[in-house]
């Protein structure tokens, strides 16, 4: 296959021995949290954001390769592979172009053309191209067949005419110049459909629309394309048709001052019938793609951001589903996150209005289990149970959260559920895990598919194959960044640690089961199926916290094991649990240049050993603020312009954030209103789960909308 180093080099602005590195690295099998963390010195320190972009890419490129090849193959056969078309189908730089190049020569159904054609008809569309003396209509009667279906000359005219159309509309240097000049000058327009129903006005501000595709912003294409296929919208680009046509007489190119009528007819033709439509289909699907790909970042980094929230480890939870009708399930879990008990119910809101009762329980069981926090659902009757709450633990240490809780059900009936919690219903399943999401996001999270958290935009309208790649690597880099307990992580986690799979994960835990827990990493290598390469990938993500090796609680890669202990010895420090004071008391004095040569290690990997050596045991969630817990409760008749709240970011869009402030509805901060000056892109400045000082701008009660500014609350601050 084609070297292809080059090509990515330049794509991604890195220089070519960097890339041919990393991609040797990731055909021999290496994951990408293994490259990131372990191998900086090869990959040059890319992380893992810019190792996936490689990836991806690269997988990109190789597809083209392989396009490429078909084609050539398809046109050899065809005997249509002029030098010509073999130069210009080896420099196609994308799919679309290399599409436009075989587009000519791709077996198609029958058309005008080729219906002309098989009329032998071709002759006559030459003769547009040719300089000669005689009229169309005079050239066209010698083409007069009956037999095969040309009955005059202005038959034979009009089924060249179609050839000549089809020609234009499929000429790649045509295409690719109306392709590109769209893209720059072409507008859409979206309007309601004709019987296009919108009772909620979701759709109000596309209802008269029109926006140049260059500065459609990806969110409005999801839009106006969800608008559209409901029925609500009718869309359509308006392209710049007169530089179009331009391109297409140009490509033609007609000497012969009698013929350009007849070819002006045909360009009309290719362009209203041929070209027009395809080029609005290509711009179209472009616009898609780039909105999805969009939207599918906007919807990983929340992802991220939510497993990656701080856990409130060694707290009794209280879980609480809440509900109307059926009740509020409640349950308490122990700081591992086992069910205290087989939980109840409790009727607080209508029909049974059992109030007093509610909070008789909620205290009841604060008391009995020492509970320190309650986490509440935030689905239907979340706000009502918030205020029940606020009552039961006031003069109490409890405090409580609203929890999301997207993708609960979803766990809830599922098999990983099922096994954990055999004797429990779906609902109690479900609540536990809804108290389980503030002891530890991560470790429950991941029990869940990704697409069902409910952060991001439109996700629902995403590509499936393309958003379960983007965030099964996102899944990935959270698990291993943090890390996994061997001897406590579930399948569910276990499953997502580098060069791991399903498989091997039930077998680490088959094997902790039936030998009880691993007192040392290499001890992996004893369980079934997994080999030293699987080893080689998880075991630096591993952590055996109690074990008999001290380093094994570390992020630290046993490959590196023999070079941590030479730098012990090279710095007279003890390997015991006065090693990070010791250690921090030396390292301001430490040349890392110097002595990675002496160790015979790269710096960023003598970098790595020191920060884990000086803080052996590090979560690094810790170093993120905590979650926001409250005691109070405030109703949206309490809101006021001005008023100054602390909220918890609770989903980033291009178009702001959506703020939770302890009211029924999430408040909106739109970007303009995220910081001083021109805001690019929320999730520049925030993240899932970010705690955020807010002013109230205005509340519309009627919509349950609430405006906030987070710039007016940084002024006020500074001020």
């Amino acid at each position: 296959m084609t070297n292809l180093t080059p090509a990515l080099a330049r794509e991604l602005s890195l220089p070519p021995q960097q890339v041919a590195a990393v991609v040797d690295l990731l055909d021999a099998g290496h994951t990408i949290p293994f490259l990131a963390r372990y191998r900086k010195e090869a990959t040059g320190g890319l992380d893992e954001v810019a190792l996936r972009s490689l990836q991806d890419a690269l997988g990109r490129l190789r597809r083209l390769e392989t396009r490429r090849e078909e084609v050539r193959e398809s046109l050899t056969q065809q005997g249509v592979l002029t030098p010509e078309l073999a130069q210009a189908v080896a420099g196609a730089d994308s799919l679309a172009r290399l599409e436009d190049l075989y587009l000519p020569h791709r077996p198609k159904r029958r058309t005008r053309a080729s219906v002309a054609r098989e009329q032998g008809l071709e002759p006559l569309a030459d003769r547009f191209t040719q300089p000669n003396r005689e009229s169309p209509l005079e050239a066209a009667r010698r083409f007069v067949n009956p037999t095969t279906g040309v009955a005059t000359p202005e038959a034979a005219l009009a089924g060249a005419r179609d050839i000549l159309a089809e020609r234009l509309a499929e000429d790649a240097g045509v295409r690719g110049r109306a392709r590109t000049v769209s893209l720059k000058e072409g507008v859409l327009h979206a309007g309601k459909a004709p019987k296009g129903q919108d009772p909620q006005g979701k759709y109000t501000q596309y209802h008269q629309f029109s926006e140049p595709l260059g500065r459609l912003a990806p969110h409005r294409t999801l839009a106006v394309d969800r608008g559209e296929a409901e029925g609500v919208l009718r869309v359509s680009v308006a392209l710049p048709e007169a530089r179009i046509l331009g391109f297409m007489r140009e490509a033609l190119r007609v000497p012969a001052p009698g013929w350009r009528d007849e070819a002006e007819a045909a360009i009309a033709d290719g362009y209203k019938r041929l070209l027009a439509p395809a080029i609005e289909r290509d711009l179209r699907e472009a616009l898609t793609e780039k909105a999805q790909r969009h939207a599918i970042e906007v919807f990983a980094a929340n992802v991220k951001a939510l497993l990656l929230q701080p856990p409130l480890k060694g707290r009794v939870v209280m879980g609480i589903d809440p509900g109307f009708r059926t009740g509020c399930k409640v349950v308490v879990v122990d700081p591992t996150g086992l069910p205290l008990g087989a939980g109840t119910t409790i009727f607080p809101h209508e029909p049974q209005n059992q109030y007093q009762a509610a909070i008789d329980t909620l205290r009841s069981l604060i008391a009995r289990h020492g509970v320190q926090v309650v986490a509440i659902g935030n689905g239907t009757a979340s706000r009502e149970t918030e205020r029940l709450v606020a009552e039961a633990v006031r003069g109490t240490a409890a405090a409580y959260a609203i929890v999301s809780e997207a993708g609960a059900s979803v766990y809830s009936a599922s098999e990983v559920a099922r096994e954990e919690f055999p004797e429990l219903d779906a609902t109690q399943r479900g609540n536990i895990s809804i108290a389980r999401r503030l002891q530890d996001p991560l470790a429950e999270l991941v029990k869940i598919d990704p697409a069902a958290i409910g952060v991001g935009m439109y996700q629902h309208d995403l590509a499936e194959k393309a958003l379960a790649h983007a965030l099964a690597g996102v899944v990935e880099d959270a698990v291993n960044h943090v890390g996994v307990d061997l001897n406590t992580a579930s399948v569910s986690l276990l499953t997502h640690v580098a060069g791991l799979n399903q498989k091997v994960a039930r077998a680490i835990v088959a094997h902790r089961t039936a030998h009880g827990p691993f007192q040392r990493r290499a001890d992996l290598l004893a369980v079934k199926g997994l080999g030293q390469k699987t080893y080689e990938q998880a075991a630096g993500f591993l952590r055996v916290p109690e074990g008999t090796e001290p380093l094994d609680a570390t992020p630290i890669h046993p490959e590196s094991y023999p070079a941590v202990r030479r730098l012990l010895t090279r710095l007279r420090l003890p390997a015991d649990a006065t090693l990070p004071q010791a250690l921090r008391a030396q390292r301001d004095r430490l040349v890392l240049a110097e002595l990675a040569r002496e160790l015979g290690l790269g710096e960023p990997t003598l970098q790595d050993m020191l920060d884990a050596l000086e803080r052996p045991g590090r979560d690094p969630r810790e170093d993120l603020p905590a979650p926001h817990l409250r005691q109070d409760v405030l109703k949206l008749e309490d809101l006021k312009p001005g008023m100054r709240l602390t909220g918890t970011v609770r989903n980033v869009v291009p178009f702001g954030v959506f703020v939770d402030i302890g009211v029924k509805h999430d408040g909106l901060v739109h970007v303009s209103e995220l910081a001083e000056g021109f805001v690019r892109d929320p999730l520049s400045l925030m993240a899932v789960g970010t705690v955020i000082e807010v002013e109230v701008l205005e509340v519309d009660q009627a919509r349950g909308r609430i405006s906030l500014s987070r710039k007016r609350a940084l002024a006020a601050a500074v001020g």
